[in-house]
């Protein structure tokens, strides 16, 4: 599995920046180590920062963009088919459609930063027919700093930069943590400002 990634990550560094967005489109290799890779390019002169990372932006956001897509035009049916091919299976599908309904459509910035989740979570919200523009700012909103992130890392591990995940999960782990805390917030904050009808009805009655 090793010398398929690398032989992929060799294939799209001959491609430049259009490597490095193509890498997180098809989403064979986890985002992390491609942009790990991305940041060791930039290392060697490859590629500048800047132009990764805009490369990197539009890759993962593009990506996400054809899961939201399947769930829109082809639902849960479809993607239980074919989402094996770009590894999300059922169980990413039910935990992500568990929290798009419990948070809403908030949780498309939170969800990207937490493992499994992050992938999966444009599943539901194209099921649900969420607002395309609203989707895609959250997304964007999101990877823009996942993106730099790794890129960065990867920059500084240089050679080293097949240890980027390692190297991440410390800065990543509070990330996380403020996700759900985040995720938590926008869901009693929705609450709070949506009442439940039998609630409002008694209001109405006094």
């Amino acid at each position: 599995m090793k010398d398929l990634i690398m032989q992929l990550l060799t294939f799209f560094s001959d491609l430049g920046y259009f490597g490095v967005a193509l890498g997180l489109m098809i989403e064979i290799i986890p985002s992390e180590i491609v942009l790990g890779y991305g940041g060791y390019l930039v290392s060697i002169g490859r590629i500048n920062f800047i132009g990764s990372v805009i490369a990197g932006v539009i890759g993962g956001t593009l990506a996400q963009l054809f899961l939201y897509w399947a769930g829109y035009f082809g639902g849960r049916p479809f993607l239980e088919k074919y989402g094996k091919y770009v590894l999300i299976n059922k169980h990413h599908m039910d935990l992500a459609e568990k929290w798009f309904e419990n948070y809403g459509g908030g949780v498309i910035f939170s969800a990207r930063f937490i493992p499994v989740v992050r992938h999966a979570i444009s599943i539901p919200a194209g099921i649900a027919k969420m607002s395309f523009l609203k989707f895609t700012g959250y997304t964007v909103a999101a990877i823009i700093p996942w993106t730099i992130g790794f890129i960065y890392l990867g920059t500084v591990l240089g050679e080293n930069w097949g240890n980027v995940k390692e190297e991440a999960a410390p800065f990543i782990t509070p990330f996380i943590i403020a996700a759900i805390v985040g995720g938590l917030l926008y869901f009693f904050w929705k609450k709070k400002k949506n009442p439940p009808i039998t609630t409002v009805r008694k209001f109405n009655k006094k």
